[in-house]
């Protein structure tokens, strides 16, 4: 198990600012830093610099997102601390560039396996109460069927519209394998190394919300990331074609590796 070691008074998965959430399922703007791990990962183009994905800030150090969202040939930097992208020198958030990205060695870009991957910043940010971590599950564990989580992100609001500015939220309950794996679901593309949520028709995550998380708080009230967006259906929110994330909890060994190798 990943045991982060922080330096300042800031433990992980405890935001300063509680997230406003709710039961009811549907998507609504986020209440501004309560979820202080959400980052934007962006990628640089002719000088100019584009939000790409999303991505969870773990340590002081490293960003997990996933492995899709990285591209040979590009330059990336992450925002932290962010509540509306437009907003340059919003208070509270900063701009880090990536020194090294790391995509799972055995990731399979045609059937969407293994879609992780974590950015090593170039130096250790502090944190504060708009930038914390969040905390990774135990590894293995699975969630609950209908368990109730957030994916988190500002990506499109509905298919092929536009990526929001403000960060949105939206629950999403949880869908256990032996459904989403069903022929009728998602069939052979679903993997024991994933988590579905949603799947109702109404809402789900969208293009823009890949590598961002999947929040789910445990029984001691910690909100952990148990997923990565990976894919969904080509409308956003199909029925019977939930979101898929990367689970978390079956890779906590390889994220262990890699932070004990780079220190």
């Amino acid at each position: 198990v990943v045991s982060l070691v922080f330096t300042s008074a800031y433990s992980c998965g405890k935001p300063a600012v509680p997230p406003t959430v709710s039961r009811v399922v549907g998507g609504q703007e986020a209440t501004p830093n309560s979820w202080p791990w959400q980052v934007s990962v962006q990628h640089q183009m002719d000088a100019v610099w584009f939000p790409s994905c999303g991505g969870t800030l773990i340590s002081p150090d490293w960003v997990l997102t996933a492995a899709h969202c990285i591209k040979k040939g590009y330059n990336y930097r992450v925002q932290l601390g962010k509540h509306r992208l437009s907003v340059e020198d919003e208070e509270g958030s900063m701009t880090v560039q990536v020194a090294k990205m790391l995509v799972h060695g055995k990731y399979d870009d045609h059937l969407t396996r293994n879609d992780i991957a974590l950015l090593w910043l170039d130096h250790t940010i502090e944190l504060s109460d708009t930038v914390q971590p969040a905390c990774l599950p135990p590894s293995g564990f699975i969630l609950p069927h209908q368990a109730s989580c957030y994916v988190t992100g500002w990506g499109r609001l509905s298919t092929n519209g536009d990526g929001s500015d403000s960060l949105q939220q939206v629950l999403l309950p949880v869908v256990e394998y032996n459904v989403c794996k069903h022929p009728d679901w998602w069939s052979f593309l679903m993997t024991d190394k994933m988590v579905c949520a949603g799947g109702d028709g109404k809402v789900g995550s969208c293009m823009g919300d890949s590598g961002g998380p999947l929040n789910c708080e445990n029984s001691n009230g910690i909100w952990e990331v148990h997923g990565i967006v990976s894919f969904g259906a080509a409308s956003c929110n199909q029925v019977q074609r939930p979101s898929v994330f990367t689970r978390v909890s079956a890779y906590v060994s390889w994220i262990d590796s890699i932070l004990m190798q780079y220190g």
